[in-house]
């Protein structure tokens, strides 16, 4: 393995550090690098703590603009056209999977790894994606979206650890990063919540607009289009003789629309913007299992392809909460068929 030359892309956490000793002890040629992004100056001084400490080649990939144009101008539009990014699924697309890649490639590295919890397989000339044998930590779902390109020069060295024991090895090497603990928000929004981010970045203040029953009966006035979420039942305002949950959002007429719980369920599904790992286009229905949230319980749906190079996913159970913006992802057993981007209904 010594002609295989690695670049580990570092974060300063303790997945991305222990990921480089653990190619280091199976014998690859591995330096680390990390992305810039505007306000991460702290994060590549960590980064740069462990190289020094494993003793490796460290470099600053600047991806700011790739950044801001991909994941945050997307993440912006997407609030405002009433629907619910998710801003790790485009970044591991463009950004890390995509600009890092091809600037890590460059500077002469064969392959990256990262500290991803997934799995990979080769197979039938195709790379095939798989859940972690972690799946408490199984981060396929926000891999998806990597092409067969980008899966051939990728490694995950932790898809088939659990945290526990990550964490015991950083110990054990002394890592700056052993104790440090897991990033769990946006990494862009710092302070406040996304609505100030939003209003921040375009610069003004979004309208208040009607609060209506499905029925078309107003209920009240909202404070911004961009501050609600499907599926969200406190903070609405309003009061009524039970319990209410926001089941749509109309950027058209700018209003958000409340129902019952048993509003919120959806027997089916258009998916977009599509990607498949086992192979590139869906051609007939076939069987999976499907997740519409990232920690969501997958469940049993059929999958079929539709005009405009759509999917119409099916549910053998009606699925809670299923949100425009975000991703559905396909799963057969431990391997992951594809995904894409939940339409408007």
């Amino acid at each position: 393995m010594n002609n295989v030359k690695v670049c580990v892309a570092m974060s300063g956490g303790v997945d991305s550090s222990v990921a480089a000793a653990f190619l280091i002890d199976k014998g690859y040629s591995v330096g680390g690098a990390i992305m810039r992004l505007k306000g991460n100056d702290k994060d590549i001084e960590d980064a740069r703590a462990v190289a020094q400490k494993i003793g490796i080649r460290f470099d600053v990939i600047d991806c700011r603009s790739e950044f801001e144009k991909y994941v945050i101008d997307n993440f912006v539009a997407t609030y405002i056209k009433g629907a619910t990014p998710n801003p790790c699924v485009v970044c591991n697309r463009k950004v890390k999977f995509g600009t890092f890649l091809e600037r890590a490639l460059k500077l002469g590295y064969d392959m990256i790894a990262t500290g991803h919890y997934a799995r990979l397989e080769n197979s039938g000339g195709r790379v095939l994606l798989k859940k972690a044998l972690d799946e408490s930590k199984d981060q396929s779902y926000v891999l998806y979206s990597l092409t067969q390109k980008q899966l051939a020069h990728v490694i995950f060295p932790l898809g088939e650890q659990n945290k526990s024991d990550v964490r015991t090895a950083a110990r054990k090497e002394l890592l700056p990063a052993a104790d440090r603990p897991d990033s769990q928000d946006i990494c862009f929004i710092k302070d406040g919540g996304h609505a100030e981010f939003i209003e921040n970045r375009v610069g003004k203040a979004f309208p208040e607009g009607e609060i209506r029953l499905s029925d078309g009966t107003v209920l009240g006035r909202h404070k911004g289009i961009i501050r609600y979420t499907v599926g969200q039942r406190r903070g609405l305002g309003v009061s009524y003789g039970q319990p209410l949950f926001v089941v749509r959002k109309n950027a058209a007429d700018n209003s958000v629309i409340l129902g019952t719980q048993e509003e919120l369920y959806r027997s089916s599904l258009v998916a977009e913007n599509l990607n498949f790992i086992p192979f590139d286009t869906l051609t007939s229905p076939i069987t999976v299992t499907a997740r519409t949230r990232y920690r969501q319980k997958e469940t049993k749906a059929v999958i079929s392809p539709i005009e405009g190079g759509r999917v119409l996913a099916t549910f053998e159970t009606p699925q809670k909460a299923v949100c425009a913006g975000q991703s559905v992802v396909f799963y057969d057993g431990e391997y992951v068929v594809g995904g894409g981007i939940i339409a408007e209904e």
